[in-house]
């Protein structure tokens, strides 16, 4: 029960931190550039790979894709853990692909975030490591 718990957890921290970026992504100015002019010459940049998409464009575009993604592993990994734990328990390839993703986003957070999402990431692998080191014990 307690290893359901951890992962659940896990789960949804992620799905958590993950609506709550799409929110600040097309609900608020949270990502927007403190320097107002910034953001007006990136809505007329275009980058070098394409001309059809601005700069601007393209950050929303990532931050929104990103938000999907950590949407997808709590959504996911959420569903696993409360509906089908003995499935997840014993699939060594969703316990290594969870847990390589959450050290992916840990070391994305430690290099190029800041603290919350740094928190909040490395919580959630802490939890969904102890609660896969519990099915192990």
């Amino acid at each position: 029960m307690l290893p359901q718990v951890l992962i659940s957890l896990s789960a949804a921290i992620v799905l958590f931190l993950g609506t709550l970026h799409l929110v600040y992504t097309f609900a608020s100015r949270k990502f927007s550039p403190r320097d107002v002019a910034l953001e007006e010459r990136l809505k007329q940049v275009s980058p070098v790979i394409s001309r059809q998409t601005t700069m601007w464009k393209a950050w929303i575009g990532f931050n929104a894709s990103h938000s999907l993604g950590a949407m997808l592993f709590g959504v996911l990994y959420g569903y696993f853990a409360i509906w089908h734990f003995p499935m997840l328990a014993q699939d060594r390839f969703l316990a290594i692909v969870g847990a390589a993703f959450l050290l992916s986003l840990l070391i994305l957070a430690k290099r190029y975030w800041f603290n919350i999402p740094f928190a909040g990431v490395a919580l959630s692998l802490v939890l969904y490591l102890a609660g896969f080191a519990l099915i192990l014990v």
